[in-house]
């Protein structure tokens, strides 16, 4: 049996991780959503990992509508695989993405609180690119200009070509949500709106409900206890 460990959450930072599986599930209810992510983190840690997946990491979002999984894996060949071995919500389909470019704000610490997913609908993979590049150009500025209580941004972009997503990490909603009425945002929503071929599909907080990963792949890694 693997020996996992629990962690804070995935390590954005990781040089080892080639793929990224990310999958969303709606649900009814706060009951609907706690019973799927139980039940998907009994069947992860209850599997032996091949050796190709490094960490897994399941959410609630702050509606508690949507159930977000985040796998990363050193290789796009170990995901499939084992997913169809699992069982129930657990064995749901999810979306493979490269990790391509992370804008970490210096000296910012803390412990992420808040995770913003947004995502957008492209026409292939030199929009990708340009998109990508213009939010990265917005939000890779001094210290001073960056927005407080942002930590990461993260952006990956889907093997098939038609999605870029950015990962942010938060220290918390209300930082977010002074984000949300800067001039910042201002700059970010012109910088994607002002690239042909991207459609913004929107955002989500979520906030963490358990991740996991092998002993042995998660060395670099402080475990914490996740209630």
């Amino acid at each position: 049996m693997t020996e996992l460990i629990s962690l804070d959450g995935p390590d954005l930072r990781r040089t080892d991780v080639a793929s990224v599986f990310v999958g969303q599930r709606y649900v009814r209810s706060r009951e609907e959503a706690l019973t799927v992510l139980e039940q998907t983190v009994a069947e992860w840690s209850g599997a032996p990992w091949p050796a190709g997946i490094l960490s897994f990491s399941c959410f609630l979002s702050a509606e508690e509508d949507t159930v977000l999984t985040y796998a990363q894996c050193a290789d796009g060949d170990s995901y499939q695989p084992f997913v169809r071995s699992l069982r129930g919500p657990a064995g749901a389909g999810a979306v493979e993405y490269r990790p391509r470019r992370s804008v970490v704000v210096p000296g910012a610490s803390g412990v992420p609180r808040c995770v913003i997913t947004a995502t957008f609908d492209v026409d292939g993979a030199e929009r990708q690119d340009r998109v990508m590049n213009s939010l990265v150009d917005v939000l890779d500025v001094p210290p001073a200009e960056q927005p407080p209580g942002m930590l990461s941004a993260n952006f990956h972009t889907s093997v098939d070509a038609t999605r870029v997503l950015n990962y942010a990490e938060w220290t918390s909603v209300e930082a977010h949500l002074a984000f949300l009425d800067s001039t910042t945002r201002v700059k970010t929503l012109r910088a994607s709106g002002d690239v042909p071929g991207v459609r913004p599909i929107g955002f989500k907080r979520f906030h963490l409900h358990r991740s996991i990963a092998p002993r042995e792949s998660s060395a670099a890694i402080i475990p914490v206890r996740i209630s």
